[in-house]
C-alpha cells in the first residue's frame, strides 16, 4: 500500500457519507466533514508538514458554490506529490427517498421541491466526479457492518494482509445474518437478562461481562472457542480467503452474544488480524 492515503468520500446525499467517515475513523484515518474544496490543497500541505498519512474528506454539494472548485482543488493536491482517491457513494432512488422521508430532511438540492427532484438534479451534477471515482458502493442494500466491510477491503490502512474479518453479533429472534460464514449460538450461557439490574444492560457493560465470568461453563466455552479460532483463521487465509464473517448468536443480540463477539474481537486483534466487530441487533434488542 502506498505511504499516503487521501480520501475524498462523496456522493448523493442519504448514500451514506456520514456512516462512511465513521468507518474511516475506525479504521485509524484523520476524518473531516464538510470541508470546503478551495481548502483542500492547504490541507493537504499542512498533513504533509504534520506527517499526517492517512486523511478522508467528506466533500459534497453542501458546499454550495465551492463545490465546483473540487476538481481544481483535487488537482493541486496531486502537485504536491499526493495521489487523492474518490469513493463515491450511491444508492437506488427509492431509497434515498425512503431515507429522507424517515428522517424528515429536506434535499439539499431542492430544498423547496420534492425529494425525487432533488435526487435527479444532484445525479446530474455529479455524474462527472462520479466518473472519476477510484471506488464506487451503491448503499442500497448494505448494513453498517456491510459497508464497513465493503470500505476496509479497499481503504484498510494495514494491507500486511488482505483478510478481513467481521465479528458480528446478533438475536436468533431477528433472523440468522445471510452473509455468515461461520455462525455459533451462545444460547447455552447463563442469561443475563432474568438477572435483576442486569436486564437493561448489553455485553458491552462491565456488569454483564463480570456475571458471565462467574460462571465455569463461559470459562470453558472461551479455551476451546478461542483455541478453536486460532487454529481455524490461519488455515481460511492460507485457502486465499480475502474475508470471513463470523456470526455469533443468543436470544435477542443484547447481552451473550455481544460480550462473546466483544471478546473475541479483542483476541482476533491481538493476533493481528483485521478485525470489524458489529452487534446488529443491540439498538432493538431486549432479551440476551
Amino acid at each position: 500500500m502506498q505511504d499516503n492515503r487521501f480520501v475524498i468520500i462523496t456522493g448523493l446525499s442519504g448514500a451514506g457519507k456520514t456512516q462512511a467517515m465513521r468507518c474511516f475513523e475506525d479504521l485509524g484515518y484523520f476524518c473531516i466533514d464538510n470541508l470546503p474544496p478551495t481548502l483542500i490543497p492547504k490541507f493537504a500541505e499542512l498533513c504533509l508538514q504534520s506527517n499526517l498519512k492517512h486523511i478522508a474528506l467528506v466533500v459534497d454539494i453542501r458546499g454550495g458554490e465551492f463545490f465546483d472548485s473540487l476538481t481544481g482543488a483535487l488537482e493541486s493536491v496531486q502537485q504536491l506529490g499526493l495521489s487523492p482517491e474518490i469513493l463515491f457513494l450511491e444508492a437506488d432512488d427509492r431509497i434515498l427517498i425512503r431515507r429522507f422521508k424517515e428522517s424528515r430532511r429536506r434535499h439539499p438540492f431542492a430544498p423547496t421541491g420534492s425529494v425525487l427532484e432533488g435526487i435527479a438534479g444532484e445525479r446530474l451534477r455529479l455524474a462527472s466526479l462520479r466518473a472519476r471515482a477510484s471506488k464506487l458502493i451503491n448503499t442500497s442494500n448494505l448494513s453498517n457492518y456491510e459497508l464497513k466491510r465493503e470500505i476496509s477491503k479497499y481503504f484498510a490502512r494495514d494491507h500486511s494482509t488482505e483478510f478481513l474479518v467481521t465479528v458480528v453479533s446478533f438475536g436468533f429472534k431477528h433472523g440468522i445474518p445471510m452473509d455468515a460464514d461461520l455462525l455459533y449460538d451462545v444460547r447455552f450461557l447463563p442469561n443475563p437478562y432474568y438477572v435483576e439490574g442486569l436486564r437493561e444492560c448489553s455485553g458491552n457493560d462491565k456488569e454483564v461481562v463480570d456475571y458471565l465470568a462467574r460462571w465455569p461453563q463461559t470459562h470453558d466455552f472461551y479455551q476451546h472457542f478461542f483455541t478453536f479460532m486460532e487454529y481455524l483463521l490461519p488455515n481460511y487465509q492460507r485457502e486465499g480467503r480475502s474475508n470471513l464473517v463470523i456470526a455469533i448468536g443468543c436470544t435477542g443480540g443484547r447481552h451473550r452474544s455481544v460480550a462473546v463477539t466483544n471478546a473475541l474481537g479483542d483476541l482476533l486483534r491481538g493476533l493481528g488480524y483485521n478485525v470489524l466487530v458489529e452487534h446488529r441487533d443491540l439498538k432493538n434488542a431486549k432479551a440476551g
